[in-house]
């Protein structure tokens, strides 16, 4: 019940994340604009067949619109397609059923070849890109390639759910290894990475899939290739082009994505050496709970920041180019998150001090429960009723926090009794002092004590002392040392009074006001009236 509030929580986070990474994706979709184009692609049915550069006067973005504008009126036409080549002011010329199309000069040359090599091999290109667009119009490949297109989209959601699947799979297996014999969880903060990775490699692996597929089904049709065209270039250029300069250094978003992935990869790495060290390691040296958890807690955010330092300088990233973005960081500290910075100074005070530790029965507030986990923003306090209540670590400095095992758990309970005044009080005191004997959890030393506190209202009124080792279980204590308690009173016949109310009636003559004198009069005056309206010896007669 509590790691699926958890989990709930950290799914809560988890879409938070993914609307934050959405939104950053989206923003940085759109590619660098390139300062000027030397080349223009010749595009039929959004398919590129080759680049054409500045010819004269002519830029190679207007020859390829004149281009790609007399290759779709091609495609209209009934006529048959002829491609020739001709010799025109010594350059080669491709002609498209006797009409000019395009002449091809030294700039359009790839390195190693001829213009005449050059306008030979597009010449065959636009011949043969020509007869495959006007077959793809035709009644029998339309309905052939619908068909694979719905084949497609069925595979692809075949796989969407085997991906689901297998995610399920194997969390459900790294969840029973990391969980205990007894079904405990050791490290619920690893197994909440373990479930934040595999939905965000789940999501990415969808999204991947489904975007191949139909940027393959767009590309099968004539009509919609281009579109399956530009939104390659997109996210090709969106992936490739820089984005973000630290330093002197350009990233693109693929980069930044990696070194997002590493980054992740890094924090799930801390939390398996982390608990293989609380587990493995310190579990064996003796130490308490306490000071293996504070051991635990810098050892992975030492390692963290050390890894993330290691793994930018890895990267390329100068360190020092990131002195904005911690000034930054500072002032968004001292306005929005000053709470989150407060909780966090506050863990490493709790850690480094230990006025708490793992396992101490403690009572901040309301609350009154056992430290389960000091982290490094909040406090996990298991309650008796076994209900995790999650505390800020500021509370413990701001407040009064009692501790009822700081370094020593050895407590002493208070137990009021009250007893009837007609009782010995030295037998009350021999009573309460066996009932606290008979219970194995109250220490003989010290010793249990008997005070006799005051005289009250109704009764006379003592408290019995007793010393425990468990104060965790100090309710169940005082509850069994009552049970004891009232059986040896019985059994001794000690009353155990309750609250009495004594009302003393004073003798004299009793006085009435003119006023309360006329209204008794009145009253007796209508009754008597009442009266003589009522036969007492046939009362039957009257209702006649």
């Amino acid at each position: 019940m509590l790691y699926s509030r958890r989990l709930q929580l950290q799914l809560k986070y988890f879409n938070i994340l993914i609307a934050v990474l959405t939104f950053i994706f989206f923003i940085w979709l759109t590619p660098v604009i390139a300062q000027a184009l030397t080349k223009a692609p010749v595009i039929l049915d959004g398919q590129q067949l080759f680049q054409i550069s500045d010819s004269g006067q002519y830029s190679a973005k207007e020859r390829t619109i004149l281009i790609n504008l007399q290759l779709e009126n091609a495609i209209q036409t009934s006529e048959s397609v002829q491609v020739k080549i001709e010799k025109r002011n010594q350059l080669p010329t491709i002609l498209l059923n006797d009409r000019y199309l395009l002449t091809v000069t030294e700039q359009d040359t790839v390195p190693g070849s001829t213009v005449d090599e050059q306008a030979r091999i597009w010449g065959q290109q636009i011949e043969k890109a020509l007869q495959q667009a006007r077959l793809e119009r035709t009644r029998t490949y339309l309905q052939q390639t619908t068909f694979v297109a719905v084949a497609i989209l069925l595979i692809t959601a075949a796989f969407s759910w085997l991906l689901g699947w297998i995610k399920h799979h194997f969390f459900r297996v790294a969840s029973q290894r990391l969980t205990t014999p007894n079904n405990e969880i050791p490290n619920l903060e690893l197994l909440k990475l373990l479930e934040l990775f595999f939905k965000l490699v789940l999501a990415s692996m969808r999204i991947a899939l489904w975007i191949s597929a139909i940027l393959y089904i767009t590309n099968l049709f004539p009509f919609t290739r281009q579109w399956s065209y530009q939104i390659s270039n997109i996210l090709s250029s969106s992936f490739t082009s820089p984005i973000l300069t630290l330093g002197k250094n350009p990233y693109s978003l693929t980069e930044l994505i990696i070194l997002i992935g590493l980054l992740f990869s890094l924090v799930i790495f801390a939390g398996t050496l982390t608990n293989f060290l609380r587990s493995r390691i310190l579990s064996f040296t003796g130490i308490n709970r306490g000071a293996q958890e504070a051991i635990v807690i810098l050892f992975k955010y030492g390692l963290i920041f050390i890894g993330t330092l290691v793994l930018l300088q890895i990267w390329g990233l100068d360190i020092s180019s990131l002195t904005i973005l911690a000034s930054a960081l500072s002032v968004g500290i001292g306005f929005g998150l000053q709470d989150i910075a407060k909780n966090f100074g506050s863990g490493l005070v709790l850690v480094f001090e230990r006025p708490i530790q793992i396992g101490d029965f403690v009572e901040v507030g309301e609350y009154t429960g056992t430290v389960e986990r000091i982290g490094g923003r909040s406090t996990e306090i298991r309650t008796l009723d076994h209900v995790s209540i999650i505390v800020p670590n500021s509370r413990f400095l701001e407040k009064e926090v009692i501790n009822w095992s700081h370094r020593n758990p050895i407590s002493r309970l208070h137990l009021p009794v009250g007893v009837a005044y007609s009782s010995d009080p030295k037998v009350v005191q021999a009573a309460l002092l066996e009932a606290a004997s008979k219970h194995p959890n109250v220490l003989q030393a010290p010793s249990p004590l008997v005070l006799f506190k005051e005289f009250g209202n109704n009764t006379l009124n003592f408290e019995l002392l007793v010393w425990t080792a468990e104060p965790n279980k100090q309710f169940l204590l005082k509850s069994d040392l009552y049970y004891n308690i009232y059986e040896i009173l019985q059994q001794r016949q000690i009353e155990i009074p309750f609250a009495q109310l004594d009302l003393h009636m004073r003798s004299g003559t009793l006085e009435f006001t003119p006023e309360m004198q006329l209204a008794l009069m009145q009253m007796f005056e209508r009754l008597s009236n009442h009266q003589k309206r009522i036969d007492p010896i046939n009362p039957s007669q009257n209702q006649k």
